[in-house]
């Protein structure tokens, strides 16, 4: 049986980080790595969003990275591509798009740069803005928040995991 694809999801990866204070505010210019928390966040926000109905891509711009050799890595579910030397982030992810038309494989690209979401558009290429990925994020974290509060003042007893016929027959035992 074949693998079931999910749909492909490319996010501009410095563009949604700087284009956000989700973001934005986690670029330490004074750490020998300035977006380093700011990367890790982006990706567990990718992964959570992503779970289940998307095969995520973060891709990032290599130039002008403390190393220009960052490796292409994955961080859990979500798949990180840095661009090599000479290429830009956007150059990835357009080829990303082409390759995915190509496959007829729906897609959707989150960033906010014009000519990127220009060049891409069209059938089964969908885009959104840095803003609105970034806001589907904080509705995922409001979500997982609500559910968490829910298990925690959930207390299940054993009696009530059991099922209603086996607590019946325990009753009667109890009771003689």
């Amino acid at each position: 049986m074949p693998e079931e694809r999910h749909e492909l999801l490319v996010v501009d990866g410095y563009n949604v980080i700087r284009a956000t204070e989700r973001y934005a505010h986690l670029i330490d210019e004074g750490d020998s790595d300035p977006y380093l928390r700011a990367r890790e966040a982006l990706l567990a926000d990718v992964a959570a969003f992503a779970q289940g109905s998307f095969d995520p891509v973060v891709v990032f711009d290599g130039a002008g990275n403390l190393s220009p050799d960052r490796p292409n890595l994955s961080s859990g579910s979500v798949r990180v591509v840095f661009s090599s030397t000479g290429q830009s982030a956007d150059e990835v992810i357009e080829q990303l798009a082409v390759e995915a038309r190509h496959q007829g494989r729906d897609t959707t690209v989150a960033t906010s740069d014009a000519t990127v979401r220009a060049t891409i558009g069209g059938v089964p290429i969908k885009s959104l803005s840095s803003a609105l990925i970034a806001h589907e994020f904080a509705i995922v974290d409001t979500d997982v928040a609500a559910a968490a509060s829910d298990r925690a003042h959930h207390h299940t007893t054993l009696g009530e995991r059991l099922p209603a016929e086996t607590r019946a027959k325990l009753e009667r035992l109890r009771k003689g």
